[in-house]
């Protein structure tokens, strides 16, 4: 494996009259020879919490033919012992700086990677195949696997313990990590992992399909999609659902949505006949038109307008359609370029009772194993959570999930794994419920001090709530 490297120290004071601790060290990562590049150069003004200075380490990563796997890793000369590595969000390349500076802050050696490319489209594929399973799991292993080595050389000493956090894309990397690489990291948070991804794909497909005509139009509005959160909060928790604006419990919402029905009439306080039909079958979720069989589960009552804080948009309508060309469904670079192979490939041509077009990249990219037995044996701890009013990843996904690792590994499934449900929060974040405030303190005492998780302290800052939330 070939590695390209280069390492900058970020010190405190220009004008240090001596040699900070660890700069002579960073320094010697400067080198150059077939195998490796490292590039060292000096940068001031950056500290830790306690003053100290730190060595910042870019990198790239040639595993296989093609790959550039690009990473950083942040060393505080002050460590806490720990390597954390944070995920990313999406098919985007762009590494969580603010919280790779935050933790750096509270001591970590913490790394991240670009997975491989860049952009934010799927279609950077496009003329790589190898693109895909460096996104898929390859660059987080083969970048976890070189900070290790890189933070041993550092300090002198391996990782008393190392971490893995991320949320969305960053939580299917999380358990695709406690599958396939049980010994990386001995604790593992995983946040509304979009680990189903091709079916995830398939269920955007159907929201898109559900709700345009055609010739591309929408027929129910995003603006009305708060007459679908209204109804569900009244008729599945009432005047006390309405007020705290979510559910506690969407998974037993069930209501009439003939209730908004205003038959032809157009309005903006009902629902058409035809908008009607096309809410009833986003709500029922990808689906075989033959066999009833549902391929992606629905998204949650309550989820159908939930937006970032203090917005109750865009919901629903952020996987309608691409932002980029609203007149075709969103993702579609993801079936073109991922599962096609064909840039001409007519998303309307999809056919909903074959999915085995679908078989090869899941089996490269999907992280539903439900095997994680050598993770439990390795003495891996993880902790998932998942937003109830996610309008991304369906709360549905991750039930599906636990509930079929615990029907094979049986109870033994909570000595090593604990899911907890958000009530009102939407994708990793956002919405008017609740949402974990430090998952990462909790892993740490799980895995350093044996103590399980039975709930996870929860806020919620617009109503100034604190609470606990209780393990499924």
């Amino acid at each position: 494996m070939a590695i390209a490297l280069g390492a900058q120290l970020l010190c405190a004071g220009a004008a240090a009259a001596k040699t900070p601790p660890g700069r002579k060290i960073c320094t010697a990562l400067d080198e150059r020879n077939a195998a490796r590049t490292v590039t060292a150069t000096f940068l001031d003004g950056v500290k830790n919490s306690a003053g100290s200075p730190s060595c910042r380490i870019s990198g790239e990563l040639r595993p296989v033919p093609g790959s550039k796997i690009g990473f950083q890793l942040w060393i505080p000369v002050k460590w806490n012992g720990r390597i954390l590595m944070l995920g990313n969000g999406g098919y985007s390349s762009a590494l969580p700086v603010a919280q790779m500076q935050a933790y750096m802050q509270r001591g970590y050696a913490v790394v991240a990677t670009d997975t491989g490319h860049q952009g934010d489209d799927p279609d950077f594929a496009v003329g790589h195949p190898q693109a895909i399973d460096d996104w898929g799991w390859r660059a987080v292993h083969e970048t976890a696997v070189a900070a290790k080595a890189m933070v041993r050389r550092f300090y002198g000493r391996r990782a008393n313990y190392s971490y893995f956090n991320g949320c969305s894309t960053g939580g299917h990397q999380a358990l695709m990590e406690a599958q396939r690489f049980p010994a990386d990291f001995n604790g593992i948070v995983a946040g509304a992992p979009g680990s189903n991804r091709t079916r995830l794909n398939v269920g955007f497909l159907w929201q898109y399909l559900a709700n345009h005509r055609p010739d591309g139009s929408a027929i129910l509005a995003a603006s009305k999609l708060r007459l679908l959160t209204g109804a569900a909060l009244k008729a599945c928790g009432g005047e006390q659902a309405l007020t705290a604006g979510y559910l506690t419990d969407p998974f037993a919402c069930r209501f009439d949505l003939t209730t908004l029905g205003c038959g032809e009439q157009l309005s903006d306080a009902c629902l058409s006949n035809e908008e009607l039909i096309a809410a009833r079958r986003m709500y029922e979720g990808a689906r075989d038109p033959r066999t009833g069989t549902q391929i992606y589960p629905p998204w949650l009552p309550g989820s159908e307008s939930v937006g970032p804080k203090g917005s109750p948009l865009p919901g629903w309508s952020l996987y309608w359609a691409d932002p980029a060309k609203p007149s075709r469904p969103m993702r579609i670079n993801f079936f073109r370029d991922w599962v096609f192979a064909d840039p001409a490939w007519d998303w309307k041509s999809f056919d909903f009772s074959d999915l085995s077009s679908l078989a090869r990249l899941s089996a490269r990219i999907d992280a539903r194993d439900t095997n994680l037995s050598p993770f439990k044996k390795a003495g891996g701890k993880l902790i998932q959570y998942h937003g109830l009013s996610d309008p991304v990843v369906s709360p549905w996904d991750s039930r599906n999930y636990y509930a079929s690792i615990v029907a094979r590994m049986g109870g033994p499934t909570r000595d090593f794994y604990r899911l907890f449900f958000m009530p009102g929060m939407g994708h990793c974040g956002g919405g008017p419920g609740l949402s974990p405030t430090d998952p990462q303190s909790a892993i740490e005492e799980w895995v350093e001090q044996n103590h399980a998780p039975a709930a996870l302290q929860v806020q919620s800052t617009d109503r100034l709530i604190s609470m606990k939330i209780l393990a499924e």
